[in-house]
């Protein structure tokens, strides 16, 4: 009985402990990065980044530029309060990709101590089959 107890409290062992490992490599999210998966080309995908002002005094958006033309990019503000957010709203052309893309967004402003903040997006293209 004692032997049987024992290798009982040995299996729950080992599965607290594969529990525990599973669990730390769960994917941990970057608000700063979306993967739209596998796009079909010539769709047009969309995400909102969520962009926050960190610091305790007013936020200036001088601009946001993107990495290439595929990318259109808006904010539909451009002062934020201290801790305000605001949604970036980005939107990926695939017409004319294939295969893995990766593509950045950047917001430029007044903050001398982080001037830029870049968010990238992903997507698998499959092209079309003509």
């Amino acid at each position: 009985m004692f032997k049987g107890l024992l290798l009982s409290f040995l299996v729950l062992f080992v599965l607290a402990g594969c529990c525990r490992i599973v669990k730390a490599q769960e994917k941990i999210e970057d608000p700063y990065l979306w993967d739209f998966g596998k796009v079909k080309e010539g769709n047009v995908v969309k995400h909102d980044f969520i962009f926050k002002n960190e610091s305790n005094k007013n936020l200036k958006i001088e601009k946001i530029t993107s990495s290439c033309g595929c990318i259109v990019s808006q904010a539909k503000k451009k002062i934020l309060a201290p801790k305000e957010n605001i949604i970036i709203e980005v939107s990926f052309k695939s017409k004319g990709y294939s295969g893995e893309v990766s593509q950045f967004v950047y917001v430029n402003t007044d903050n001398p101590d982080i001037p830029i903040v870049k968010f990238t997006i992903k997507a698998y293209v499959l092209k079309q089959q003509k």
